[in-house]
């Protein structure tokens, strides 16, 4: 299937979650956050999402300050 992350598209295998994804990249480290179709998913919810074709990812890091 075929999905785009960062504005470049890529193809995976059926049924893999948002946190394998992740794994595969080596960015499941502390401080990346991630928007699935422009909506944030939490790092609890990584497991749960089963990425379908055409899903638009964005990995970025999340940066505190003030």
């Amino acid at each position: 299937m075929q999905i785009t992350l960062n504005d470049k598209t890529m193809m995976l295998t059926e049924g893999i979650t948002l946190a394998e994804l992740l794994l595969q990249l080596e960015q499941d480290k502390p401080g990346v956050a991630v928007a699935l179709n422009k909506e944030v998913v939490a790092r609890s919810q990584w497991t749960k999402h089963t990425l379908n074709t055409n899903d638009n990812i964005t990995l970025f890091q999340a940066i505190a300050g003030g």
